[in-house]
């Protein structure tokens, strides 16, 4: 078993509940600044997650879990690290320690959702659907606490009899985790239903480890004070508050609820300074604002498609340039110090030959790209087929790619969005070396016809009979070639 290097306590601590497009950083930190001690992520998929690769983002001093479209899937911060909890949905045992795996290094706990009663977690058998599963439930639990080196817990709901309830959780207990989260609802109930604190207090009396009641806020959890309240009705160790701290995150806080505006715009600037999408901002605003949404206000969030625009509608349209300014300023130092991001390098010792290019589709023929041409060449030479080496950098996730032809190594010195732009645009410069031609609308490569005057001296006649070495011929042959079973040399283009 893998030693537990960080023991985050579960006793007597405020938590802020993992809430799908709602714990995402912004509210997070916010949750935190109020007076959570512990804060949990959105439920986040295993199969995901495992796509993702793990990027440190240097200009918002983050930690990024970057999907393969590059969209962001989890970001966190040190601020956080030693108190947020990465809770995932998952149905397989090994999938989920990959994922704790990826992610224990950044984050403060790992937790398994045993508790969503929602199609998109239950279809997959994850979620409440593991209630139905104690095998499944229990290897889960007993693989990540002895493969992972942070403390694992789990979220639950009742079961439909106490009995089946106190029995699975006990089952739980042995695994090895650090607490157990129980919102006292079943499966088929919803927030209308009553929560059942006697239920949460029996699982409470029975186990030896933390539990941590869940789901008081429409019935119990108004303000901070109802919080130790629904804690002593439960007999619980801590509590996790849902809804109450989505409405208003300020419910952590011992002084009182702070005003909405107030809480509303710390969230804006939390979320500007770190990025946040504004689709997301704007969800977990509306969630604050809840009947205040035909205001004034809620009419120009409603009507916002931008950060900036939700920025001014809030009156912090001159922090919004302001951050922009200096996030664009970290960029370009950081862009600086990179020797890649140079135009036109001075030699390079490796012997790498370089080029500042890019592909742009509209200057090439419709069926033709460079690419294409370069390896149609190396089959005439009888050269091996070119082998793309292709980097994305993690500063700005733009895409670098190095050709090998005959040995010799090829690349533009500009980065581009996409893997498939970089390639080509190693292959220009391939092309453009060696005076090749590389599809280019209106090209005239003197190369090209050097072979085709060469050939006419040699034989006047024969030129009818012979291949025109041009593009669009070349890469016909492509086309050809596909129809009569060979494999396609388009692949990966």
């Amino acid at each position: 078993m893998i030693e537990h290097t960080l023991s985050l306590c579960y006793h007597n601590k405020l938590i802020l509940a993992p809430m799908v497009r709602v714990g995402t950083l912004p509210m997070r930190l916010l949750a935190l600044d109020y007076g959570a001690d512990i804060v949990y992520c959105e439920e986040l998929i295993d199969l995901k997650m495992l796509q993702c690769k793990r990027v440190v983002n240097e200009v918002l001093s983050t930690v990024d879990f970057v999907a393969p479209d590059d969209r962001v899937v989890f970001r966190t911060c040190e601020r956080e690290q030693n108190r947020v909890v990465f809770q995932m949905g998952t149905s397989d045992a090994e999938r989920a320690l990959a994922v704790a795996r990826l992610v224990e290094n950044d984050v403060a706990g790992i937790d398994v959702n045993m508790g969503c009663p929602k199609e998109y977690s239950t279809k997959g058998g994850m979620g409440a659907a593991l209630l139905s599963d104690p095998d499944k439930i229990e290897k889960i639990l007993s693989t990540l606490v002895k493969g992972t080196r942070r403390p694992v817990t789990c979220k639950i709901r009742i079961l439909p009899s106490l009995e089946d309830t106190l029995s699975l959780v006990k089952r739980i207990e042995r695994t090895g985790i650090a607490a157990v989260t129980v919102h006292g609802r079943k499966r088929e109930e919803r927030p209308q239903h009553p929560v059942s604190c006697e239920a949460i207090k029996a699982v409470a009396e029975t186990l030896s480890i933390p539990v941590i009641a869940n789901g008081g806020s429409h019935d119990h959890i108004q303000k901070y004070l109802d919080i130790e309240d629904f804690r002593q009705a439960t007999a619980a160790s801590s509590v996790m508050v849902a809804r109450a701290a989505m409405w208003n995150p300020s419910i952590f806080l011992k002084e009182g609820l702070r005003p909405l505006e107030e809480v509303m715009q710390k969230y804006i600037r939390y979320a500007v300074q770190y990025e946040n999408h504004y689709t997301n901002t704007k969800y977990c605003l509306c969630q604050m604002l809840r009947e205040q949404l035909e205001s004034p206000q809620g009419r120009l969030l409603h009507a916002a498609q931008s950060s900036q625009e939700i920025c001014e509608a809030f009156g912090l349209g001159a922090f919004y340039e302001e951050m922009t300014r200096e996030l664009n300023t970290r960029r370009a130092e950081l862009l600086a110090r990179t020797p890649e991001a140079v135009g036109e390098p001075a030699e390079d010792p490796s012997g790498v030959i370089k080029m500042a290019v890019k592909f742009d589709r509209r200057a090439y023929s419709p069926q033709i790209t460079p690419k294409m041409c370069l390896l149609e060449w190396c089959r005439k030479e009888k050269l091996a087929q070119p082998v793309y080496d292709t980097v994305q950098r993690p500063l700005d996730r733009l895409f670098c790619s190095v050709v090998t032809v005959a040995e010799q190594k090829y690349q533009s010195t500009l980065w581009d969005k996409s893997k498939k732009l970089a390639e080509q645009a190693a292959a220009i410069v391939c092309l453009r070396s060696r005076g090749l031609p590389e599809g280019r609308l209106g090209e005239e490569s003197p190369s090209w016809h050097k072979r085709k005057r060469e050939a006419t001296d040699q034989d006047p006649g024969g030129l009818r009979n012979q291949e025109q070495a041009v593009p669009g011929e070349l890469c016909k042959k492509l086309f050809v070639a596909l129809g009569s079973g060979e494999e396609s040399p388009l692949e990966g283009w």
